[in-house]
């Protein structure tokens, strides 16, 4: 079979499994929220509430019926890509709660993940070009460090330092009451406010995102940092590596413009498995530091028992990290001609 055919069957066995993993997601969620204990009827009326009103309220949500019934009904409704209506937000679209909070979960992953490209990028370059010496062992540390530490433990600290004590930061809120915030389709403040051209508002969405995107970010560059360092130790270790240093070319230049490039291959594989941690850190980020996110309305209504709502938001996430990751190892087959399918 030629590469060609071979990388077109590939590409159509990822599309047809995307669904099977799409389905899968949404049945685990749907399953996993009724096996939690807490009634969402409770939740809104009251413990002490009388039995007919929670009766009468169980039957308007649809809680008295089977559970196969109740599975049915979801699945037929994401089928016409309705995720239904809060229960705690006075029947509030789910749609519309992710419109609402969802760009503000956007501008803390992209940033983000840039902290934690450029800092995994450059930690683990510097270690692996200097293998063997204090700064290959401060990699290694930094990386196992970084992957291990709590995110929520890390924000804590942080904030406690740099926005409590040293008042460098301002502390939980995405941007300051006694200034308008920036207005525009996308929702992300700082695209906004570069779009219309007004950087007061630019400079002040950066400085409100730069607290939580940093301990982000940088517990995230640990797994970067890794696979950068094993990878161009590896690459450093090649043929025509040795023969360009032969030729008298700088180290320097090797490294950056030689090996980095083949090192960076399997970042690229680790982008898409880190946008599913990225988006787990995204939740402990905006609940430690009061982001206005969608993670953070997760965690409210994961408490509300708000089952329309949690189990829009997990397929949203879910549907997020089946493209990407789809997306991911597409672009890794085409650009790497060592992949076998």
């Amino acid at each position: 079979m030629s590469r060609a055919k071979a990388l077109q069957y590939y590409v159509l066995t990822r599309l047809l499994l995307a669904p099977l993993m799409l389905w899968t997601i949404t049945t685990l969620v749907f399953l996993l929220l009724r096996a939690t204990p807490g009634d969402p009827v409770d939740a809104i009326l009251g413990g002490r509430a009388p039995d007919e009103e929670k009766n009468k309220l169980r039957q308007q949500l649809g809680l008295s019926d089977p559970l196969w019934l109740q599975y049915l009904r979801y699945l037929g409704s994401l089928l016409h890509f309705d995720l239904g209506s809060s229960i705690s937000s006075q029947g509030q679209k789910v749609w519309e709660i992710i419109q609402l909070h969802f760009p503000a979960t956007m501008e803390l992953a992209v940033f983000g993940i840039i902290v934690a490209f450029l800092v995994g990028v450059s930690i683990g370059t510097l270690a692996a070009s200097r293998s063997g010496t204090v700064f290959d062992i401060g990699g290694r540390l930094f990386g196992i460090i970084t992957y291990s530490l709590p995110l929520f433990w890390v924000g804590m600290i942080l904030q406690l330092i740099f926005a409590v004590q040293l008042n460098w930061f301002p502390l939980g809120t995405r941007f300051p009451i006694s200034i308008p915030a920036p207005v525009g389709f996308t929702g992300l403040y700082t695209l906004d406010s570069l779009l219309s051209g007004n950087l007061n508002q630019f400079f002040t969405a950066l400085y409100y995102l730069a607290l939580p995107s940093i301990t982000l970010g940088v517990l995230l560059s640990g797994i970067f940092e890794r696979i950068v360092r094993v990878n161009l130790k590896q690459t450093l270790k090649a043929d025509y590596v040795e023969a360009a240093r032969a030729r008298g070319i700088p180290e320097a230049r090797i490294v950056v413009a030689h090996a980095l490039k083949n090192a960076m291959i399997p970042v690229i594989t680790v982008l898409g498995l880190t946008l599913a941690s990225l988006l787990g850190g995204a939740v402990l980020t905006e609940v430690t530091f009061s982001w206005p996110g969608l993670g953070n309305r997760l965690y409210a209504a994961i408490s509300e028992r708000d089952y329309p709502t949690v189990q829009g938001i997990m397929v949203f996430f879910g549907s997020i990290v089946v493209v990407a990751s789809m997306a991911i190892d597409i672009i890794n087959a085409l650009i790497d001609p060592r992949i076998r399918y």
